[in-house]
């Protein structure tokens, strides 16, 4: 995802897909896609990556490590299904409280019925809200975490200025997102894959194969890891890292706010 400004300096852009669109645009468009695949968002999860984004989200809730001798609240940004908030919540023994805050009320929905289902109601919070202007006050996190969010985000600058805000000194920031795969050979096979085989699993899945076919788009037009990591820091935090899984196809990002 790209944000641009045009010449005249009137009219700022956001990449949809592989389409160019304006950023005030961008954020509907994105919207109709998760309210047409929600009820179907993790079992699609599942199929397309062959259930390795367990394996990527366990080792960001790993990476975290939430402690379970004290309390600890973390901000989970586009989680609407509460799939890594959960993780965060049993990693803690019940310690940690999350809340998961995303912009489509589907999603969330999906995620209120989940957390229901686990007995988790009281310890996961679902709020609808902008990952650009949070409405959370500053200063108040333990972590922020976003999997597989912030490439949908109009303005990425702004989602990681609003992480650093919200943070305590000494918060953590975790980004999983899809990545660029660093594995000569496993990149022509990855393209193959995932222009001809996820869109049409998203049509015989979720009935909607150009939802699908956005989403890989959209992970084409995601910055390289380096230059992620560099907008990371721009934002304020501090010893920024990542790891790369499954030949680059995924990676987590991890900053600090000092």
């Amino acid at each position: 995802m790209t944000t641009e400004t045009s010449a005249n300096g009137s009219r700022e852009h956001a990449s949809f897909g592989f389409r160019d669109v304006e950023v005030g645009a961008k954020q509907g468009m994105v919207d109709a896609v998760f309210h047409k695949v929600a009820s179907r968002y993790d079992l699609m999860n599942d199929l397309m990556s062959a259930g390795l984004h367990r394996v990527w989200k366990d080792a960001m809730v790993s990476w975290l490590a939430p402690p379970s001798n004290r309390d600890f609240e973390v901000l989970d940004v586009a989680g609407g299904t509460g799939d890594v908030s959960f993780r965060i919540i049993d990693r803690s023994r019940g310690r940690a409280h999350a809340i998961v805050c995303d912009i489509n009320a589907s999603m969330l929905e999906v995620g209120r019925e989940r957390a229901a289902k686990r007995g988790l109601a009281e310890k996961v919070e679902f709020v609808e809200g902008n990952a650009e202007e949070l409405p959370f006050e500053s200063g108040r996190f333990d972590a922020y975490t976003i999997a597989f969010g912030i490439r949908n985000v109009p303005r990425i600058e702004l989602a990681l200025k609003e992480a650093y805000r919200v943070l305590k000194p000494g918060g953590r920031f975790l980004c999983l997102e899809f990545a660029s795969v660093d594995v000569p050979g496993l990149d022509r096979i990855y393209d193959l894959y995932s222009f001809h085989m996820i869109p049409e699993m998203g049509r015989l899945v979720a009935g909607d194969a150009e939802s699908y076919r956005y989403l890989v788009e959209s992970i084409r037009r995601f910055p390289h890891q380096e230059r992620f990591a560099e907008m990371i820091r721009r934002a304020g935090f501090a010893s920024v890292s990542y790891r790369n899984f499954t030949g680059g196809i995924a990676a987590i990002h991890s900053g600090w706010k000092i």
